[in-house]
């Protein structure tokens, strides 16, 4: 775009189908592949996610086959390698999370979720699991696998430890003190507790909880995201217990994530000046539409997963029941408006692929759950030990800074 192009990795967001004319022969046609990289975008927004998809799915079409050929073949491992290597890049930030701009996974449109959102790195997460399981073993890729498990252990850390939030630490962020210049602050982004918005202390049940939408220096969006959390089950992000209380909050919250259509795709939705100042006054956006605060019949496959690796479907059973009342007579709409999803989204395009293709695997997993087990990212040990080895350090420690007696601020 304008004599500039993305980094080698970058993935296109879909593919137009172009018929172009043999050369030396104007009577014979061919269909070429036409990518779309972004740069024909709303927006010109590059797909983050569009990678991070297909290494899920490549490992997860493996799995589900048989048919291991596929991520062996050259050129697919060169992919999977520009793909990581683009994502692991080393860069001016100071988290292990993936730094992005507005718009660039799911929610494709300007909604304030530029920098680090959960989305990202559920999906950055559970990709690099995959990949560390499909790369073939060769000495050219130590340094990649190696940088792998490195990002691994620190995003794990970071997201349970920084994203999580509860009755009791949205209590400890009220009662944060700021302005903490030093490396054992509590505080670490100074996190200032008049953020806490006033419908959170409302609406946060006392069983259950959440991660957070996007974590950045002075700013945590509290928005529940639905597929961020959604996806932090299913890869393991999420500890146990985590992935527990997100479905309690789910359960607990049910008439505002369900209601008459699952599932919200976030909540609650931007209003009034705030809506105006975050969206830019986006008509497609409008409040309790689309990307906010829509209702995603498409997200009932991510909910059926997460729900099936917890050992709980009856969660997804009640929510399908729902959906398929109105589904099929509604002709599969895109998406539904109003709070409680009881409108056919106002611009929503009827007969979506993504509708009935979420439909019919909830169902079909619902009725084979030990198929889902291509999709689950089981907890690694290896991770998990590592993860508690920190904890048990106590990661607001003092550094060690022997031999210095005095510090100074220059």
């Amino acid at each position: 775009m304008d004599c500039y192009s993305p980094g080698q990795g970058l993935m296109p967001a879909s593919f137009k189908v172009r018929t172009v004319p043999l050369d030396n022969d104007e009577s014979a046609t061919e269909d070429v592949l036409d990518p779309d990289f972004g740069e024909a975008a709303i927006g010109r927004v590059a797909p983050v996610d569009s990678g991070l998809w297909w290494i899920v799915l490549l490992r997860a079409y493996g799995k589900c086959s048989g048919d291991l050929s596929l991520q062996g073949r050259v050129d697919v491992q060169t992919g999977m390698k520009m793909i990581l290597r683009l994502c692991l890049a080393d860069g001016f930030d100071m988290f292990p999370t993936l730094l992005v701009t507005d718009g660039s996974c799911m929610i494709d449109r300007r909604m304030g979720i530029h920098g680090h959102p959960l989305e990202i790195q559920a999906l950055y997460y559970s990709a690099l699991l995959c990949a560390r399981e499909m790369l073939a073993p060769e000495e050219a890729s130590t340094d990649l696998v190696r940088a792998l498990n490195n990002r691994l252990l620190a995003l794990s850390f970071h997201i349970r430890e920084y994203y999580w939030i509860d009755v009791k630490k949205l209590n400890e962020i009220y009662r944060y003190k700021t302005e903490e210049y030093s490396y054992d602050a509590i505080n670490k982004f100074n996190i200032y507790p008049d953020q806490i918005p006033p419908w959170l202390v409302e609406w946060m049940p006392s069983k259950g909880g959440y991660l957070i939408g996007n974590l950045q220096p002075a700013h945590m969006d509290f928005r529940f995201f639905a597929l961020g959390n959604l996806w932090s089950i299913v890869s393991s992000l999420a500890t146990i217990d985590q992935s527990h209380a997100i479905l309690d909050l789910i359960e607990a919250k049910w008439e505002d994530l369900v209601a008459d259509m699952p599932l919200k795709i976030c909540y609650p939705a931007l209003e009034g000046q705030e809506w105006r100042i975050i969206t830019g006054g986006d008509p497609k956006n409008t409040p309790w539409s689309y990307h906010n605060g829509g209702s995603w019949p498409t997200l009932l496959w991510q909910l059926t997963v997460a729900c099936i690796k917890m050992k709980r479907p009856e969660i997804a059973e009640k929510a399908i029941k729902i959906a398929e009342i109105r589904l099929a007579r509604d002709k599969w709409p895109e998406y539904y408006d109003t709070r409680r999803g009881g409108f056919i989204g106002k611009q929503a395009r009827l007969f979506q692929t993504w509708t009935i293709a979420g439909y019919l695997v909830a169902k079909q997993l619902i009725a084979n759950p030990e198929a889902a087990k291509i999709l689950i990212n089981v907890e690694d040990t290896e991770l998990l030990s590592a993860f508690s080895s920190i904890l048990s350090s106590n990661p607001r420690r003092k550094r060690s800074r022997k031999g210095v007696k005095q510090s100074f601020i220059i």
